[in-house]
């Protein structure tokens, strides 16, 4: 085999430049074997260099149906990045198998993908192929029993892909129109909205004492006594509650009304919201 051919054999089989593969068999004497190793540890050097940058870019990837969906979080450094062909395929079969782990990120990592090498190493020569850093981000499966799971993609990169998910779980014997429609209005609604919790007893007591504490700052110099500052204060805190509790928020296609009223309205005697997950790339 000629230097040429080797070279052209390496960069396929490693997705490495031409000047990396021609100094790799210059390093390995020709032998291709050794080629491909030094390699690797080449681009597991670039890419740990590469790890301390700044990764607010990506895309999140869906994959599933209605009994099982679950969403993955990928980051790079630019949107340019985000659109690469080879940042998509892997992406794509990376989403496939994140829902067959559940999102366990520790095994998605040790999983191997079509080409006999793990996700972990995969990931490694992407970072040196492509340049930037990437990362695997958050991550969430839905399946739960006697659920039935809805979604919608908001600004679409391509196919599964897009900036912003939304996964909802419906608890429900039924499957009516009636029932998709909302599973769908429903995702749109929590996309745009985003709410921190189900009902306001569901909120995290952090934000709950952050937001209050916002709060007293925001009316400790206005000179009211003490019992309206207090009275303004829970009726403020009262009103972030509601705000950016879903059940409770103003339906987003219908504002007079309240998520809570359409659920009602639906008649439909079991069903409740099992769960919900939003997704942003950035946030």
């Amino acid at each position: 085999m000629s230097d040429i051919e080797k070279v052209k054999q390496l960069r396929k089989s490693t997705g490495a430049g031409f000047k990396d593969c021609n100094a790799a068999l210059l390093e390995s004497n020709g032998d291709l074997d050794k080629a491909v190793e030094i390699l690797r540890v080449k681009g597991i050097s670039k890419a740990s260099k590469k790890m301390s940058r700044v990764a607010n870019e990506g895309v999140v990837a869906l994959s599933g149906d209605e009994s099982k969906l679950s969403v993955i979080e990928v980051n790079c450094e630019t949107d340019f990045v985000a659109k690469n062909e080879d940042f998509i395929n892997f992406v794509k079969e990376l989403s496939e198998l994140n829902n067959s782990n559940n999102s366990d990120l520790e095994k998605l990592n040790n999983t191997k993908m079509k080409n006999n090498k793990t996700v972990s190493d995969n990931l490694v020569a992407l970072i040196a192929k492509i340049g930037e850093k990437i990362t695997l981000g958050r991550a969430k499966t839905f399946n739960h029993n006697g659920s039935k799971n809805f979604n919608y993609l908001h600004t679409v990169v391509k196919d599964n892909l897009s900036k912003l998910a939304v996964i909802v779980s419906l608890e429900t014997k039924e499957m009516s129109d009636d029932l998709k429609n909302f599973g769908k209005q429903l995702s749109m609604h929590i996309a745009a909205s985003n709410p921190l919790a189900l009902d306001s007893d569901s909120i995290d007591n952090e934000i709950l004492e952050k937001e209050k504490s916002l709060i007293n700052e925001e009316l400790k110099n206005s000179g009211k006594p003490n019992n309206i500052v207090e009275k303004i204060s829970l009726g403020k805190l009262n009103k972030f509650k509601e705000e950016n509790s879903l059940l409770s928020q103003q339906w987003v296609m219908e504002p007079k009304k309240k998520v809570k009223d359409i659920l009602k309205e639906l008649s439909i005697n079991d069903l409740k919201i099992k769960d919900f997950y939003r997704l942003k790339i950035g946030d």
